[in-house]
């Protein structure tokens, strides 16, 4: 049986996948992940949306080693001190830069602001799952735009969550 090898494409929200998969109570491993998206939905490349803050290069050099295409948004610190730089509209641009390369979009994120990208790529057929962190807290929007393509990470946690390596 030989399948044909799908050449899909992820779009991921950095942030809303962090901060939805640690209100579950647990912490994304990465590499993990990236396998994941490879083994479950055939992502040849996979992009990462996330606010660009020099003290974290670590992450970032860790990402681009495990095969993750990083794209940062600029950030800045409000008058309270915290770090913005939202990266929804990079996420949405960068998936129709990227549309004739790919065969179908995982958008991983449970954010509603992507109703409208998650509309169009259904209807263009080129939608291939819309993954959500937390199936309690995502927007009611891409329930109605992913419509059956709408999966959770909620169940996850076994093959997905970090854990620390133990010295002996």
């Amino acid at each position: 049986m030989n399948k044909k090898q799908e050449n899909n494409h992820a779009f991921i929200d950095g942030q809303n996948v962090n901060l939805g998969v640690r209100e579950l109570g647990w912490k994304l491993d990465l590499r993990k992940f990236r396998v994941y998206l490879k083994e479950k939905y055939n992502v040849e490349k996979a992009y990462y949306f996330i606010g660009y803050v020099p003290e974290n290069q670590k992450l970032y050099t860790f990402l681009q080693e495990n095969s993750f295409v990083v794209i940062f948004k600029p950030t800045f610190r409000n008058e309270g001190g915290k770090v913005k730089g939202n990266c929804d509209a990079e996420l949405v641009l960068h998936s129709m830069i990227q549309y004739q390369n790919y065969e179908k979009a995982v958008i991983v994120s449970g954010d509603g602001d992507f109703y409208c990208l998650v509309d169009y790529l259904n209807k263009q057929n080129k939608l291939k799952v819309v993954l959500a962190p937390n199936q309690k807290k995502y927007s009611g929007l891409l329930k109605k735009s992913a419509r059956k393509r709408l999966a959770f990470m909620n169940d996850l946690e076994n093959k997905l969550a970090y854990k620390k390596k133990r010295t002996l």
